[in-house]
């Protein structure tokens, strides 16, 4: 195993271990016998947990585990953003907005995200030398990308929230 391979397994390895905090953590507070709405979540975990570190490992699914794991953790983001929104009974501080809503929740989401996109990074480097892609920064895969993708989602759920009652 040489040393690309190893650190390619520690970032799959600390991926499944985030992956399955996070959706450890969401049964706890969420658990799918109680609500229909959080069967959604819970699917995502499973696709997080069991599927993406496997898609990981391949260079023919790496592609796809990246797309897949950009939307889960854009999506989730935005839900729970607007569960913290909805449920927020607190006065607005910088503490009770960082420590009494979903923020740290959505902090471990990027933290996915970011194993995700060094996945990616390593798999399609060339050399240690090798610079950023260069492009529009709003064409994939570099992050703007996928901050358009977060921005877009964020106004129709919005515009969905608003509009489809």
């Amino acid at each position: 195993m040489n040393r690309k391979q190893t650190v390619k397994a520690t970032l799959v390895f600390g991926f499944f271990f985030l992956a399955l905090g996070g959706w450890l953590l969401h049964l706890r507070i969420h658990p799918p016998a109680k609500e229909a709405d959080n069967l959604i979540p819970f699917i995502s975990g499973i696709i997080s947990v069991f599927c993406l570190p496997l898609f990981f490992c391949y260079k023919r699914t790496l592609v796809s585990a990246y797309v897949i794991n950009g939307f889960l953790v854009i999506i989730g983001t935005v839900t729970m953003a607007h569960f913290s929104i909805v449920h927020f009974r607190e006065t607005v501080t910088w503490t009770n907005v960082l420590l009494m809503t979903t923020a740290a929740d959505i902090a471990v989401l990027w933290g996915k995200f970011a194993l995700g996109k060094a996945l990616f990074d390593l798999e399609f480097l060339k050399s240690e030398t090798d610079t950023v892609p260069k492009g529009r920064f709003y064409r994939y895969p570099h992050m703007g990308w996928w901050w358009a993708h977060l921005a877009g989602i964020a106004v129709v759920y919005t515009l969905g929230n608003l509009f489809w009652k």
